[in-house]
């Protein structure tokens, strides 16, 4: 019997960052491989995703060597990184996501995919910092909702609710899910694909294998792995986005804080109706 092959693609989110098991990450979409068949039915699972991924290394380096597995199905979650760069561009990021979906969905496999939480918010970041960032992540979401519809995929909304804000979902740094939270995202996701009649093994476990991480953990990570990881970011992002709060506060103070939304709500209907001109050239 051929293995129903899945391979997953994207950021540190599904390379399985904050659910740590031996000397590697484990995450959701491995606990998901292993329901997506019933126990003696194979299933060859290759997780293709690289912390610090953004859509470019997606389309570049992870799709070529997925799409040569010949997958059936194929999860792509990513997007966060392209908000945190000084280079971030939605109409690129929906340029290559479009590429992307085209390119598994095109071969027939099944196409996962997710929006996400604002990184801003997760971070406790100041209101003229976090707000930036949290437009550029709804932006980010509503190409994601619209190419998802576009390409038919199986689509888990992550970006809310309770788990959010359940500390136990949260691992030591506070911006990847713990243990319980790839749990939570794996058994989510896993019923999204039972009732479409895709997975057809037995749902993962919600349940953890080991603790929350305490408080200590969370000092411990901050000053040693985490001290770095906001370094490397603030070295990218922090001149734009003091730029950006410097502009937020200026809209604010004018009471003209609409129009950021509105020009981001612009920027997103843009770069999609550029896509549909690109398929169908005759519209021009």
């Amino acid at each position: 019997m051929r293995p129903l092959r899945f391979v997953a693609l994207g950021d540190s989110l599904t390379e399985g960052v904050g659910d740590p098991v031996g000397d590697g990450w484990r995450g959701w979409a491995a606990l998901l491989a292993d329901g997506l068949a019933p126990a003696d039915a194979p299933v060859q699972f290759v997780n293709f995703a690289v912390s610090g991924a953004q859509t470019r290394d997606v389309l570049d380096r992870q799709t070529p060597a997925a799409l040569a597995v010949r997958p059936d199905i194929a999860s792509v979650v990513v997007g966060v990184n392209d908000t945190l760069r000084c280079t971030f561009d939605i109409h690129a990021v929906a340029e290559r996501l479009d590429t992307v979906y085209g390119a598994f969905t095109g071969q027939g496999a099944v196409l996962v995919t997710a929006c996400l939480p604002d990184p801003g918010a997760m971070l406790g970041l100041p209101g003229a910092l976090a707000r930036p960032l949290a437009r550029r992540q709804r932006a980010v979401n509503a190409v994601v909702h619209a190419l998802s519809e576009r390409y038919g995929a199986v689509h888990l909304h992550a970006s809310e609710g309770a788990w959010l804000t359940d500390r136990a979902m949260w691992s030591a740094d506070r911006l990847h899910p713990g243990e319980q939270g790839h749990r939570q995202l794996a058994v989510r996701c896993h019923a999204l694909l039972a009732e479409a009649g895709i997975a057809t093994g037995p749902a993962p476990s919600p349940e953890p294998e080991f603790p929350v991480p305490t408080r200590q953990a969370s000092l411990w990570w901050l000053a040693t792995a985490g001290t770095g990881w906001v370094a490397r970011r603030c070295t990218d992002l922090l001149p734009q986005l003091l730029t950006l709060a410097a502009d937020e506060a200026r809209h604010r103070a004018r009471g003209t804080s609409a129009r950021l939304d509105l020009s981001a709500s612009h920027a997103v209907a843009s770069a999609l109706a550029a896509l549909s001109v690109a398929e169908h050239p005759e519209v021009a």
